[in-house]
């Protein structure tokens, strides 16, 4: 009996050492978009403050460690707290595209050879970043303290920060700024997807704390008026 009530007890530390691993590499992720962004827009060298890809490289090992906890779990403790179990196997996948995003944007700063400016879409481009630089820390703190409040804020401006993105990314396929180079049209149409897509993976772990498992990741849905009623 006491070997048992110890093995529960171990399964419910790995899934809280699943659940802060997951917080570390979300904060990593923060980091990364950081320095990232930094490095593209604000400098006309690709230098970075730490290695990126070692960075990228540590969220990828602690993905394994955060599936491997959360298997052992319910190995041991059965279908208790499969939710919450199956919940952060999902918001860590998220977390992980998060890193591999900002290493894209880290290469595309090696790529382009000086800051990258918006040109007429850089009021548009300042915007998008100043979601993902509020949503960060938003989202960290909602894993953290399970706000749905806050967490449904981050979900009601996704779809408005998308159609920002793809209208810069239209703009550069049909050439409509035609005071920008080849090179700079490629390298914003890249940035503005790959900002797109952060902020896309940063919307998915929100919707967890609002949403049921089989909904994360979509909108929340709307109470029905019959459900209202009960």
């Amino acid at each position: 009996m006491f070997r048992k009530f110890k093995e529960l007890f171990s399964s419910e530390s790995l899934l809280d050492a699943a659940f802060e691993t997951t917080l570390t590499m979300l904060e990593f992720d923060y980091k990364m978009y950081a320095a990232s962004s930094k490095s593209l827009r604000e400098s006309d060298t690709s230098e970075l403050p730490f290695d990126i890809k070692k960075t990228d490289r540590k969220i990828n090992k602690y993905e394994r460690e955060v599936r491997r906890n959360v298997l052992t779990h319910l190995s041991i403790a059965g279908t208790q707290n499969i939710v919450p179990g199956l919940a952060l196997v999902s918001i860590v996948i998220d977390v992980e595209r998060i890193g591999d995003y900002t290493k894209n944007i880290a290469g595309l700063a090696q790529m382009h050879p000086t800051r990258l400016n918006g040109g007429k879409h850089e009021e548009l481009l300042k915007e998008i970043e100043a979601t993902i630089e509020t949503n960060f820390p938003i989202v960290i703190e909602v894993l953290k303290t399970q706000d749905k409040s806050k967490a449904r804020k981050v979900l009601q401006i996704e779809e408005a920060t998308a159609s920002k993105a793809e209208m810069i990314v239209s703009d550069m396929i049909t050439n409509e700024d035609k005071n920008i180079s080849h090179s700079t049209a490629v390298s914003l149409a890249m940035y503005a997807r790959y900002l797109k897509r952060i902020n896309a993976h940063l919307t998915n772990i929100a919707s967890a704390v609002v949403n049921p498992f089989p909904r994360i990741g979509f909108r929340e849905k709307k109470p029905t008026s019959k459900s209202k009623s009960k």
